[in-house]
């Protein structure tokens, strides 16, 4: 899957604070996300979001996941 810097992805599930959309803040082995919601940080394997990506947009316009 093809996520770069400063894209902004949906996941399947809620954050707490009840935002699904999180922001792209670093890309390798480990992804960084930046919650648009409450501004929270987390780092998890590229792997784990791939699975929980129901959305990705770039630039305005949506992309497949």
């Amino acid at each position: 899957m093809d996520l770069r810097l400063g894209d902004v992805i949906t996941l399947k599930k809620t954050h707490p604070c009840g935002s699904l959309r999180w922001t792209v803040t670093r890309v390798g082995m480990d992804i960084k996300l930046k919650c648009l919601g409450c501004s929270r940080e987390i780092m998890t394997p590229r792997s784990k979001i791939e699975k929980r990506i129901k959305a990705i947009e770039r630039g305005g316009h949506a992309a497949e996941p």
